[in-house]
């Protein structure tokens, strides 16, 4: 058995979460244009000049950020995802540092949660965002998001057995109150189903669309309580959103990001897809039960020869570039959760070749002719650590059992 001070897999988790922390988990985010000095600074607000520099911020081949003078901020989905990288590596090496940065941000992740919620509703992004269907900016701080919320659940009750601190597992569990009440979980014929986000006005819900990979991901967190707590309703309320969820799978075994199609521009991407799968694989595992087992297979047939080439991440069904950090990172979680290690191994391998600008730090995308050479905290170092901390996890539990 390989240790960690020979892992290199290790240290370049190490790292990655090291670099993270000396800028005090805090960076550019992947749509933070909106948070841009200059914007804010203008006597009016109009939502396609919003628009206009969201998307080219967002879109450019190198970062105008610095241009644009968008500060840098520590996101919420962001903390959990270094959270949980952290007490990894805790339970893995006892080294105090990593708790010391994990106490401290599952405290920053309750400080900063929206206390309007039914229940434990986390918060959303720090940044004002933009869609087409609204008349201006969202308020950052005034949007609870089901995806970030479920992640800071699952940073708490990890917390809660490695810290040994119960605080944060009666904090999580209130988290059902959110998914069942301010996401206003419906039944329909095909099982339930849940919003994306809630706001303290309401303006949030949904009503005509529904986000496929944020359903999943909230049936995600229902059992995660389940589990926790023996939670019957929770489980419930889980089962019958998966059943929803199954329900839109396409006849390739795939599923598009929103139902209906159109109200998207995405296709069949890749981590959204991944998310989808690791929330059916997260219910097989916590109940035993093969309900899903079909929905499994032919998602992972499809995720597997439609959405990597090779160990290489593809954007989507048809698109192969651009090859997204994201995509890599949510690859290496699936397959080691799978226990696929080797298939998880090579993504790193790739990753590293790819994307690793050196010291820990990773690049966003790597495109047909060029490469993103930046770093976005939440979306390349989040994703990467956590990824990384994963996939080192489930490795040692398998070489030990």
């Amino acid at each position: 058995m390989e240790t960690l001070e020979s892992d290199p897999y290790y240290w370049l988790c190490r790292d990655a979460l090291r670099y993270a922390s000396e800028r005090e988990y805090t960076g550019w985010d992947y749509a933070d244009g909106l948070s841009s000095a200059l914007v804010r600074s203008l006597p009016f607000e109009h939502r396609y000049l919003n628009l206009a520099v969201q998307e080219t911020i967002k879109r450019a081949p190198v970062n105008l950020r610095p241009l644009f003078l968008v500060g840098q901020r520590r996101n919420y989905k962001g903390a959990a995802l270094f959270a949980l990288a952290n007490l990894e590596l805790y339970a893995l090496t006892g080294e105090a540092e990593y708790a010391g940065d994990a106490e401290e941000l599952l405290e920053w992740l309750l400080a900063e949660s929206n206390d309007w919620c039914s229940g434990f509703g986390g918060g959303g992004h720090r940044h004002p965002l933009q869609d087409l269907s609204s008349a201006t900016a969202s308020t950052p701080g005034e949007v609870s998001g089901v995806v970030s919320t479920t992640y800071a659940v699952r940073a708490l009750l990890r917390g809660a057995d490695v810290l040994a601190e119960p605080r944060y597992a009666d904090v999580a569990r209130t988290a059902r109150a959110f998914v069942l009440r301010d996401l206003e979980y419906t039944d329909i014929d095909e099982g339930a189903r849940i919003n994306y986000t809630a706001s303290r006005d309401g303006s949030a819900g949904g009503g005509e669309s529904y986000t496929l990979n944020a359903n999943a991901i909230g049936a995600r967190l229902l059992l995660e309580l389940a589990d926790r707590f023996d939670d019957q309703r929770s489980l419930e309320a889980a089962t019958a959103i998966l059943d929803y969820v199954a329900s839109t799978q396409t006849a390739v075994g795939g599923w598009m990001y929103t139902d209906p199609p159109t109200a998207s521009h995405l296709s069949m991407d890749n981590f959204h897809n991944g998310f989808i799968l690791e929330s059916f694989l997260r219910y097989r595992e916590v109940t035993g039960d093969d309900r899903y087992a079909v929905t499994l297979e032919r998602g992972l047939e499809f995720y597997r020869e439609r959405l990597f080439d090779g160990p290489a991440p593809r954007w989507d069904e048809s698109s192969t570039y651009p090859r997204d950090v994201h995509a890599a990172a949510q690859g290496i979680v699936l397959f080691a959760e799978l226990g696929d290690l080797e298939f998880a191994r090579r993504i790193v391998d790739w990753t590293r070749e790819e994307l690793h600008a050196g010291g820990g730090r990773f690049y966003y995308q790597k495109r047909r002719l060029y490469t993103k050479r930046f770093t976005l905290m939440r979306w390349c170092q989040g994703w990467m650590a956590f990824s990384l901390s994963r996939y080192l996890r489930r490795r040692y539990e398998l070489e030990r059992a």
